[in-house]
C-alpha cells in the first residue's frame, strides 16, 4: 500500500484522492444527531452553527430542541452567519455541530466562549482529532466530559452527496464538553 493510500484512508485532508470541498462541507448522516440525543438527552435550544443543508439541525428541530441553525455559506437551510466572527455575547443553550475540520479547534474554543457554565458544546469530529500538540493544550485546558466513539462508521458526504459518497473509511466521535467541567475525560461507545 502506498503512503498516499494510507494517509487517504486515515482521513488526512492533505492526502485525499479528490479535491476537498472549498469550504470543507461534508454533511453528516442524520443518524449521528439521533445517537447524540440518545446519550445527551438534556440538550436544548441547540445552535447548529455549521448547519450545511440541515442534516443534523432537522433532527434537532423534529424533537423541538433546535434554537437556531447557521452556516457561513447559504446552502438553502438556516441563516448565513460566520460563527467564528459571531458578535453574539453568549448563547442561552447548547452548541452542536460537525465543524469544518480545518477550523475545528477554533469552533470548539468559540463555542465554549459563547455558552454559559453547565451548557454543552458537542462537536462531531474524527477520532484523530485527539492528536496534535495544539489540540492537546485544548484538551488540558478544556477537557471534554465524554467522547462518544462511534463503533460503526457514520458517513459524512462531500457536498451532502450521499448518493455518491455511500460509506466512510473515517472513524468519528461526538466530543462533548460541559462548560466548567474539570474532571477526567471519559470515553464511551455508541451504536
Amino acid at each position: 500500500m502506498s503512503n498516499l493510500s494510507v494517509y487517504t484512508n486515515l482521513g488526512a485532508s492533505n492526502h485525499s484522492l479528490g479535491i476537498r470541498e472549498e469550504n470543507d462541507f461534508y454533511a453528516t448522516e442524520p443518524k449521528a444527531a439521533e445517537l447524540l440525543l440518545d446519550v445527551v438527552p438534556e440538550l436544548n435550544n441547540i445552535w447548529e452553527c455549521a448547519c450545511g443543508q440541515g442534516h443534523l439541525a432537522k433532527v434537532f428541530g423534529n424533537v423541538d430542541k433546535l434554537g437556531k441553525a447557521t452556516d457561513l455559506i447559504d446552502r438553502g437551510y438556516g441563516a448565513t452567519e460566520d460563527f467564528l466572527q459571531s458578535k453574539e455575547p453568549y448563547h442561552n443553550g447548547d452548541i452542536v455541530t460537525n465543524p469544518p475540520y480545518k477550523y475545528a479547534k477554533e469552533f470548539v474554543e468559540k463555542a465554549l466562549e459563547l455558552v454559559d457554565v453547565g451548557r454543552y458544546v458537542c462537536m462531531f469530529l474524527k477520532v484523530l482529532f485527539l492528536e496534535s500538540r495544539s489540540r492537546k493544550e485544548l484538551f488540558i485546558k478544556f477537557p471534554p466530559k465524554v467522547i462518544y466513539v462511534s463503533s460503526s462508521r457514520i458517513n459524512c458526504a462531500k457536498n451532502g452527496d450521499f448518493d455518491t459518497y455511500t460509506s466512510s473509511a473515517i472513524a468519528y466521535a461526538w466530543y462533548v464538553w460541559q462548560k466548567g467541567y474539570n474532571g477526567e475525560s471519559v470515553i464511551k461507545w455508541i451504536n
